[in-house]
């Protein structure tokens, strides 16, 4: 399957819809359950991690733009892998694009994020537009905090084959003693310490 066909579809889609799309990869998340039960807490931080880069970040053509929305408006389309509910949430637009997103799992588990795209930044690899970014997981008794930035850049193209990607860091820990960091960089290569 092509993910960006899925995530930007021929028919169009709203800024929200696409980061709803974006976060339909909550197979990750189905994993955690059975570490945490296993005593795998490092291993549940790690997917927990890889979630929250890989639902935060594109990798692909750049169809198109996606439309705008409304500040406050809300899109939910349930992952059709997992059947988790996923949503998204325009806080505002101004003076940077505040969005909130949320995941309720089949068993409960939830993953809430916060991010504000601060405005666009031109370099010669393209568009970066960062995020400074804010995420919760918690299934049952177990934890975890994130924050970082991920910025996204649109590496623009004379024969019209624009792509999408990102690159960042987050910074990590549970409440089972466990922290780390995350590095991804913009051929998708994802690094993770866990100490």
């Amino acid at each position: 399957m092509d993910v960006m066909r899925y995530e930007l579809p021929p028919e169009g889609i709203s800024l929200l819809g696409y980061i709803v799309r974006r976060m339909h990869k909550t197979e990750l998340l189905a994993e955690v359950p059975a570490l945490i039960l296993d005593g795998r807490t490092k291993s549940a931080l790690e997917k927990v991690a890889a979630y929250a880069v890989e639902s935060s970040t594109s990798f692909g053509r750049a169809y198109y733009q996606p439309r705008f929305n409304s500040v406050g408006e809300s899109i939910e389309e349930a992952d059709p892998k997992t059947g988790a509910k996923v949503r998204a949430t325009l806080q505002s637009d101004s003076p940077h694009y505040h969005i909130t997103h949320n995941v309720t799992m089949p068993n409960g588990d939830t993953f809430n994020g916060d991010e504000r795209i601060t405005g666009t930044t031109i370099g010669l690899r393209g568009l970066g537009m960062p995020a400074p970014s804010k995420f919760n997981f918690k299934s049952s008794h177990y934890e975890v905090e994130l924050t970082g930035i991920l910025t996204s850049e649109l590496a623009l193209s004379l024969f019209g084959n624009t792509k999408i990607r990102a690159y960042g860091f987050l910074t990590f820990h549970d409440n089972q003693g466990n922290a780390g960091r995350l590095k991804i960089d913009r051929k998708k290569n994802i690094k993770i310490e866990i100490t």
